[in-house]
């Protein structure tokens, strides 16, 4: 027998055996397993009457809502497209990808319509505008009025079939234009099972939504905690005292984030303290957290620490670090260490260390290549991008672009992006590296490290450093911290002082921007 893996089996198994439990909390508002069903069947007969079908792509810009969540199953109904925005572009990025993967449809929260605006006119495709939140000074259709006319009952679905296109992701773009990433069901799918599994989701699980769901589908938490029964809280505005809050008031078991949400929440519970009762895993991914955070995640709060490893291109994760039993009698110095690393690999998933001959390097963490990756969640390909599919995906292997290495037990580590290496009069200098060393600085409350010309070495090591509120210290003090550290010619040589780092909407460091503000500071 086959039966096509579609992610609407996670939302009727929830239905079936969950109905009565609560499915989400968000802004002040319930709702059970049954009644989310129902306004999902609302959504899709909504959808229907404007024409949606098969294949068209609706967009989203929106925060961690319940509107969002619903939005998903809803529209795969429909066998209809998910086109998630980046709620933190600007006008004419909305512009380009709107046009650039033809949505039909863009549903968009009340504080968020002010970036569709000044585009709207030049929008190509997009037949409806909806509005979540919907005030009355806004020209649209209001959501909550429109889904009222429309049934909860069930929905006669479109033909699903498991390798049909469900998601279109747009990646950042710091390269040129954003490119639209195709994922099929089957890819989501098989990513959720095997991330579930690694993730151990149960259906006691409260889930608190940190991690915007428009990036890479929130991780795909929207398909494996549903098919669980497991709890939604989604949370609008991510301060680390919000976070706390209802970490405390809903009993949150398990949260995803970026290391620099995690950093805000350390420098949270230092100030104020606040007591958890339960339990908490907390699921990182981005670059390598200092030792220092995870020791301070497992024996202080008394949480447990989870780092993974992924892109959008995979679904995302393909690896995860947890202490493995033929490791549980290490150090706990050495238990740090392990988990920090990238991991090793879910089930689903291939990963290899290639150097630029696609040989394997040798399993001793310290010959690095070029991370690869083979996966039932590897995308189908770019929308309407050929020639950067085929440079993405060769011979069977998706290559990441990221930097690494694999030890003989079986982890791997990200040392830097290809373009985030420094090369210094030869050398090769990590600044994941360097970075990890300066948060030991206890001055640092953040640090990002990029190449910059020089004279004689070609590139040399420069940090921009964000200081912990009331501490001062000088650029020469941070410079002879870092020799103490390192060897000398990875040491920073110069640093800039700023009172922030720009980030992603999931929270990693835009090293592009930087590199641009100190080309820009030279020229003047």
């Amino acid at each position: 027998m086959n039966v096509p893996l579609v992610l609407t089996h996670f939302l009727d198994r929830a239905v079936a055996l969950y109905g009565d439990k609560a499915a989400v909390f968000c802004e002040g508002r319930s709702f059970s397993y049954r009644q989310l069903e129902g306004r999902v069947n609302q959504l899709s007969r909504g959808l229907k009457s404007l024409g949606v079908e098969k294949g068209d792509r609706i967009a989203y810009l929106a925060s961690n809502t319940v509107e969002m969540l619903e939005g998903f199953y809803g529209l795969f109904q429909l066998s209809a497209i998910m086109v998630p925005l980046n709620i933190r572009l600007k006008p004419e990025d909305y512009l380009f990808i709107l046009n650039h993967s033809e949505s039909k449809v863009l549903f968009v929260d009340q504080d968020l319509y002010d970036l569709i605006l000044p585009i709207k006119e030049s929008l190509q495709t997009v037949e409806h505008i909806i509005v979540h939140y919907k005030e009355d000074a806004t020209d649209e259709i209001g959501y909550d009025e429109w889904l009222a006319y429309f049934s909860p009952e069930t929905f006669k679905r479109a033909e699903l079939d498991e390798n049909d296109v469900c998601s279109l992701l747009y990646t950042s773009g710091t390269t040129g234009d954003p490119k639209g990433v195709i994922l099929t069901h089957r890819n989501n799918y098989i990513h959720a099972l095997s991330s579930m599994h690694h993730l151990r989701v149960t259906d006691e699980d409260v889930y608190l939504h940190v991690l915007p769901m428009f990036h890479v589908n929130g991780w795909g938490a929207p398909f494996y905690y549903t098919a669980n029964g497991a709890t939604h809280i989604c949370l609008k505005k991510a301060t680390p005292e919000a976070i706390f809050r209802e970490i405390k008031e809903q009993g949150v078991s398990v949260i995803h984030m970026a290391p620099t949400v995690l950093n805000s929440l350390l420098q949270y519970y230092d100030e104020h303290k606040p007591v958890i009762e339960q339990k908490v895993r907390i699921v990182l991914a981005g670059s390598a957290p200092p030792h220092a955070f995870v020791k301070k995640i497992e024996q202080e709060l008394g949480w447990e620490f989870i780092q993974v490893y992924g892109m959008t291109e995979s679904s995302p994760l393909s690896l995860i670090s947890r202490i493995l039993p033929q490791f549980k009698d290490l150090s706990e110095d050495e238990k740090s260490r392990l988990k920090a690393k990238a991991g090793y690999q879910m089930i689903g998933a291939e990963v290899k260390v290639v150097d630029e001959f696609g040989a394997e390097v040798a399993h001793d963490g310290r010959s690095t290549g070029e991370i690869i990756v083979r996966s039932h969640g590897v995308m189908k390909g770019y929308w309407k991008n050929e020639r950067a599919t085929l440079e993405a995906i060769q011979n069977g292997w998706l290559h990441t672009g990221d930097v690494g290495t694999i030890e003989d037990k079986g982890y791997f580590e990200i040392t830097d992006r290809k373009k985030d290496i420094i090369i210094s009069g030869g050398e090769n200098i990590s600044s994941i590296e360097v970075e990890g060393v300066l948060y030991d600085h206890p001055a640092i409350l953040e640090a990002a490290v990029i190449a910059i010309p020089h004279e004689k070495w070609g590139e040399s090591p420069h940090a921009y450093i964000v200081l912990r509120e009331n501490e001062q210290v000088t650029e020469q003090e941070i410079i002879e911290f870092s020799r103490s550290k390192l060897a000398h010619f990875k040491s920073i040589k110069s640093v800039t002082f700023t009172d922030k780092l720009p980030k992603t909407a999931s929270g990693k460091i835009r090293k592009i921007h930087l590199r641009n503000e100190h080309i820009e500071s030279i020229k003047v």
